[in-house]
């Protein structure tokens, strides 16, 4: 257990900028030093490889004998197989900055499911941050939306925008069920998540043929990803929420959408650059998110409440 607040403020810290290393899967596709885009991996294997990985690494934290399955967590496990897919799709032929903003909209999708379809209590602060939120995405969708191309190409774009905005959407089915199943072990839901979407996604790369094999240097780097970018974050986050609040937490995560484009860009400078409408939806969008987690300040003794 952290020993205080400050380590584990620390430990949050660095899992968000682990996190935020998901621009790093470039390197698979974009012509660099470390020579890794030949041959180029598609998104699909990309994310395989990564939650393969990921999944064994964290085998050793579970606790098999306290395990229990359910079948509703199949259900989960597609979700995050889906929301994988279209995430690294999105992040591997767009631009980083829309993927990862419209990714971070899942809690909006959280809200709006939870309270419209699964009939949870409205909260009025939610309400507030899910407006904005919307807005912001909104922005971002609207401002890079294809408007002065064409056919294939204006085709492809809208693809890519609808493949991070589903990402988000899958991300919050993910939220949900994990809320559902919270009773079981995270580690074991974690690894669960991570072996099973590589499971579903190996089996879809079979049945259509996108399956290649990596060359050794980019299995070592893939492995590499898996473990740095998921497996150790998620280890880190879990520990600092051993001392942490949630909302505290979620406050320090949103460190990572505010990183990621910046990887990216290094990466990949002549087509990393956001737009102009990318930047203000994604301000929007975190400032929504930032008004959904920070605790609400609460009246002194003897002072009544305002309204």
């Amino acid at each position: 257990m952290p020993s205080s607040p400050t380590v584990a403020r620390l430990m949050v810290v660095l899992a968000a900028v682990l996190w935020s290393a998901g621009s790093f899967m470039k390197v698979f596709r974009e012509d660099t030093p470390l020579g890794l885009h030949t041959p180029q991996l598609d998104p699909i294997p990309i994310a395989f490889w990564r939650g393969l990985f990921a999944g064994l690494a964290l085998v050793p934290l579970v606790r098999f004998r306290y395990a229990r399955f359910r079948p509703v967590m199949l259900g989960m496990v597609a979700c995050f197989a889906v929301m994988s897919g279209l995430y690294l799709s999105a992040l591997g032929l767009g631009p980083a900055a829309n993927a990862i903003l419209l990714q971070n909209s899942a809690p909006v999708w959280v809200y709006l499911i939870g309270v419209y379809l699964l009939k949870q209590k409205a909260d009025g602060r939610a309400l507030t941050s899910a407006a904005l939120a919307m807005a912001g995405v909104g922005v971002i969708v609207a401002g890079n939306w294809p408007w002065t191309v064409s056919g294939d190409e204006q085709r492809a774009q809208v693809v890519i925008l609808l493949m991070g905005a589903g990402s988000g959407m899958t991300y919050a089915g993910v939220v949900l069920f994990l809320s559902q199943l919270r009773a079981h072990s995270p580690a074991f839901l974690m690894v669960l998540n991570l072996l099973g979407s590589a499971a579903v996604l190996g089996v879809y790369l079979l049945l259509t043929g996108g399956f290649t094999m990596p060359t050794p240097l980019q299995l070592v780097y893939l492995a590499l990803f898996g473990v740095v970018q998921m497996a150790a974050p998620y280890w880190l986050f879990a520990r600092g929420l051993r001392t942490l609040s949630p909302q505290e937490a979620g406050i320090i995560t949103l460190l990572e959408p505010v990183l990621n484009p910046v990887w990216a860009y290094l990466i990949a400078p002549d087509k990393e650059v956001p737009t102009w409408w990318t930047l203000g939806g994604g301000a929007v969008l975190l400032a929504a998110l930032a008004w959904k987690y920070v605790p609400a300040r609460k009246p002194r003794a003897g002072v009544p409440a305002a309204g």
